[in-house]
């Protein structure tokens, strides 16, 4: 069983010993163990149970790449599933508790899978769920709900708090290996700003546990004095727990630093995401050791070489008294030196290779550890733990040869580099035929706009196996992405790296090579997901002959673990079944993050208040001040209505309507959408983006337009006004100036990318006031300071002036139908403009009015509303707008698409007004339906209600509703049911309900 060495372990510190809980059981730790090293110390080796057929699992890696030791963390507000017990580190009062399991870990009645095997191969959820159709909703939805998943998600909010970072840098190196400090090394010398991050809490990487001289000293000595020479570079960043994990186009890379998970202290940010832009990306993230495919490889106690070896060296611990080590690889017989040299028992190294390995075989050998070579593992002996192996010929089919008794077994089928990040980006791959592993096709790598490439791999992410190599290869990365960022490398000592020669690994990607379809159906390619090289094949076997759709038939390589040790082995088995080359296989798509990261950190500081900032014009105190109810519009709130005493909100409505129409009304516009569109082409793009024609527009003047997308399908409208000859400025409804503004930058970017025109979104940095009734003019006459005047300041037309000593631009234009001025003033002096606009406006009958006396009012002039009258499905031509369409440009977004038959359909339903009978008002979203029925005896629908309002203007309940042919129905009654199973009548009459010659706009 495991247990805690006398030795030191390199991380730590034996005279601080920390207390935790597993499954509420207490346990010692000390200062330094991370949970992983910590549970092996305490005996603990069975951690969790699989996903599918809930087989006892234990700690196979050391690392990010482990796939079995996933717990639950803390309790309550701080509980966090899924965290992996390789890369937690333990503090005092940490508690912990496995998962995927009921009722208890040693005893999970979900055992009894692993004797249905036979029912669940790979796939068996695509044909067992399809029939009979009528146990879906009873047995098989909760059944699948129920067994879904590996870990719980949280139930109560999260205590933690994170937050987002932003970083620009010349140089960003991901990993903190001998790799990544002899590049950062390279590029701080040339005065670069460097960061270097490591996503574990030490430096080094492999090589202190390796062994290996670096310049004449040990790999461990080399690590400090390089780090030392680091941190005294000012313009070298040094950031250790914090992971690379994406790297996406133009040197924007995601990293996940994690800043208190290793104290029981919180204070301050949990979790910190960086978004960091850098010119160049070294990724020497090294290589992930691969595991061996022979049955029982999953029993708990088998585990990777290099882990044990961490483990030991590292951490003091010991994963068992007698380990057998089976290996492909001279690698792994490190392992069993280290394993000798602490005074563990080595009872064989099984050597895949007919020849065996070289020195370090032989070194092995005179430590009296005895070598079987061209042997495998038939089985593994044991259930909850690993009791013994049998040994078998690796050329045979499985016969057992001899029984071995032993405690643990290290495998090791060989190095894979870590390609992920490299691939995030579009870096190709490349098959290296003598180190069995894909590597970076470094010709074929990410670039950036200007063509050059922006990532360089580097040390064994980049495929160097020796020590020499990856310290050579690393240097001229950095002195590469120097040169690439635009600086000049300083001359560099590339270190030299000594490390013991190694004889050639040979692929094994099944144990033994002839191994009958039993022990195929017991070899675990996927610890986390269940997947055997059964499975995969059978997958092969059933067409599945692409690697994305084996992947997604067996599961193999999916959710958290990304394939970080099954990737490989699987294609491997895919390719032979397939009778097919490795490399014509291919491999699967590498997706971000590199490792799971938390949702707190993607969220960052958006949570409680800060969830969705409120967004408050200028203005906004003055409102509040005067009871304004609020309404939500995006992220806006706007006035809904100002109650007066004992008011109800429709009295509060009808008054300010009143008001606005016999004397004076100010309304809060700011929210409005204002997008400044610059450039020589901006003409020519808004005749594009809008559909009728924008680039006729005179300077000082101002046109109304509609906005489709390329489906032709109605998005926004607005005015437009004309600053200049190159300059234009479009207003957006409120809840559209960031969607219309991303719109415009995405047709830009992707489509007329040459075109010289540059969109500014203005909305938050000028105030907008309307200026609304037939003393409209009267009162900005009184301030003073420019020509209002009709003759001056016509309809449809802008100017620049000074009212009330304020600068401002007058707009005059009208979505009420009266009278109106929206007057545009600097944010800043949004407040002062309409204090002075209220005290002057008192002799004049002013009053505010809110959203719903501006819809009331435009409903009243039959303006449509985006987002009433329109749901995503509406043409303009709906909504009677076809004198907005021009007939004088060949194009602009979505004009083909309305040519489609479905839209040129006389029978679709158009707009219409909606004049009610009794004068009541009709509910919201009501539809009107036909005497006669449709097949399910429900009455057939004819129309829909977009808006309606009671109209304090015309005294009786309108609306606007889009029916069936309805403006050649104009007169005829329809009946629109209501819930409580009355009716209400109304007669289809002209939208436009209000002053139809528009006299009092234009005045």
């Amino acid at each position: 069983m495991s247990t805690r060495l006398a030795q030191q372990g390199r991380f730590l510190n034996k005279t601080k010993t920390l207390k935790f809980t597993f499954n509420g059981k207490q346990m010692k730790g000390v200062e330094g163990d991370t949970l992983a090293s910590a549970l092996l110390a305490n005996g603990q080796t069975l951690v969790g149970r699989s996903f599918k057929y809930h087989r006892p699992r234990g700690i196979v890696a050391s690392g990010a790449e482990e796939p079995n030791a996933l717990v639950n963390l803390g309790t309550n507000g701080q509980f966090d599933p899924n965290a992996r017990a390789t890369t937690t580190e333990v503090f005092d009062g940490l508690q912990a508790t496995s998962q995927n399991h009921w009722p208890s870990l040693e005893f999970d009645v979900g055992a009894i899978n692993k004797h249905l095997s036979r029912f669940l191969p790979a796939g068996f959820y695509y044909k067992m769920f399809i029939h009979p159709r009528s146990f879906w909703k009873h047995i098989y939805e909760p059944f699948i709900r129920q067994s879904a998943g590996l870990g719980k998600a949280p139930k109560a909010r999260d205590a933690d708090t994170y937050e987002h970072f932003y970083a620009h840098v010349d140089i960003l190196i991901i990993g903190g290996g001998v790799a990544g400090l002899a590049a950062a090394l390279t590029a701080g010398k040339s005065g670069a700003r460097v960061l270097l991050i490591e996503q574990t809490a030490h430096w080094g990487g492999r090589a202190p546990v390796d062994g290996g001289i670096i310049d004449g000293v040990e790999a461990e000595e080399w690590v400090s004095s390089t780090l030392q020479a680091l941190e005294k570079m000012k313009n070298v960043t040094l950031r250790s727990r914090m992971m690379g994990a994406g790297v996406y186009d133009h040197g924007y890379v995601l990293s996940y630093e994690r800043l208190t998970d290793h104290t029981s202290e919180s204070t301050g940010p949990r979790h910190r995401l960086w978004r960091i832009r850098a010119k160049q990306v070294v990724t020497a993230t090294g290589a992930i050791e691969r595991p061996l495919s022979f049955a029982g490889n999953d029993i708990p106690g088998v585990m990777l070489a290099s882990a044990v070896r961490d483990y030991v060296v590292n951490y003091a611990v010991s994963p068992g008294d007698r380990t057998v080590i089976v290996t492909n690889n001279d690698d792994a017989y490190r392992t069993a030196l280290i394993l000798k040299h602490a005074g563990l028992d080595v009872p064989a190294v099984v050597d895949a290779r007919p020849e065996g390995g070289g020195a370090l075989m032989q070194q092995v050998k005179d430590l009296g550890v005895r070598v079987l070579t061209g042997k495998g593992i038939a089985k593994v002996k044991g259930g909850k733990h690993v009791e013994g192996v049998g040994i078998c010929s690796q050329a045979g089919e499985g016969a057992v040869l001899e029984d071995i008794a032993c405690d643990a077994i290290a495998m090791s089928g060989g190095w894979s580099p870590v390609v992920h990040l490299w691939s995030h980006c579009g870096g190709k791959l490349i098959w290296d035929v003598e180190k069995a592993h894909f590597r970076p096709d470094v010709s074929k790598g990410p670039t950036g706009a200007d063509g050059k490439p922006f990532v360089v791999p580097a040390g064994a992410a980049n495929g160097a196996m020796s020590l020499a190599n990856v310290l050579a290869g690393s240097v001229a990365a950095g002195k590469m992405v120097v040169e690439q960022a635009g600086l000049k490398p300083k001359r560099i000592v590339t270190p030299e790296g000594e490390s013991m020669p190694e004889t050639p690994l040979k692929p094994v990607w099944m144990m033994p090579q002839g191994a009958g379809i039993k022990l195929r159906s017991k070899m675990w390619l996927d610890y986390q997901n269940d997947v055997k090289v059964s499975d995969v094949q059978l997958a092969a076997q059933e067409g599945f002959e692409s690697v994305e759709h084996a992947k997604r038939y067996t599961t193999l390589g999916m959710a958290t673990d990304q394939g970080k040790l099954s990737n490989i082995n699987g294609l491997a088995v895919l390719s032979d079944a397939l009778n097919a080359d490795i490399p014509d296989v291919g491999t699967t798509t590498f997706r971000p993050p590199y490792t799971p990261i938390s949702m707190g950190s993607i969220g960052g500081e958006a949570r409680a208040d800060l969830f969705q900032p409120i967004r408050k014009t200028p203005m906004h105190d003055w409102h509040d001040e005067q009871g304004a109810y609020w309404e939500p519009v995006g992220h806006w709130r706007r006035p809904y209505c100002y109650p007066r005493s004992a008011e109800n909100h429709q009295d509060a409505v009808t008054r300010e309507v009143t008001n606005t129409r016999e004397n004076l009304g100010l309304l809060d516009a700011s929210t409005l959408g204002k997008i400044v569109v610059k450039g020589p082409d901006a003409g020519k793009f808004l005749d594009m983006l809008y559909t009728n024609m924008m680039s006729s527009l005179k300077p000082g003047r101002c046109r109304y337009g509609l906005m489709c997308s390329e489906n032709g399908f109605l998005i926004d409208d607005g005015v437009v006004a004309r600053i200049d000859e190159d300059t234009f400025l479009c207003h957006t409804t409120t809840g559209g100036a960031d969607r219309i503004h991303a719109h415009m930058e995405e047709w830009l970017q992707t489509e007329w990318w040459d075109w010289k025109v540059w969109t500014v979104n203005l909305t938050e940095q000028y105030a907008q006031i309307a200026v609304v009734g037939p003393n409209a003019r009267k009162v900005l006459e009184k301030l003073g300071g420019m020509d209002v005047s009709k003759d001056t300041l016509p309809f449809m037309a802008w100017a620049d002036g000074q009212i009330g000593g304020i600068d401002v631009r007058a707009y005059r234009i009208s979505f009420s139908g009266e009278l109106s001025y929206e007057i545009a003033v600097r944010a800043g002096q949004g407040r002062a403009l309409w204090d002075a606009l209220v005290e002057a406006g008192q002799e004049f009958g002013v009053m505010p009015y809110g959203t719903e006396a501006l819809h009331v009012m435009r409903a009243e002039k039959g303006f449509i509303m985006i987002g009433d009258e329109t749901d995503g499905t509406v043409i303009p031509q709906d909504l009677g707008l076809h004198w907005a369409l021009s007939k004088k440009k060949d194009d602009y977004l979505g004009r083909r698409a309305q040519e489609r038959d479905h839209m040129t359909d006389p029978n679709r339903w158009k707009l219409v007004g909606l004049e009610t009978v009794d004068g009541s008002v009709i509910p919201d979203g009501a539809y009107a339906v036909e005497d006669d029925t449709n097949e399910n005896g429900q009455r057939n629908m004819q129309a829909r209600v977009t808006s309606t309002y009671y109209s304090p203007t015309l005294k009786r309940g309108i609306a606007m509703g889009l029916v069936e042919n309805g403006p050649d129905r104009m007169g005829e009654q329809l009946e629109f049911p209501k819930i409580d199973g009355t009716s209400v009548f109304a007669k289809i009459v002209d939208p436009v309900f209000f002053d139809k010659e528009g006299t009092k706009q234009d005045v």
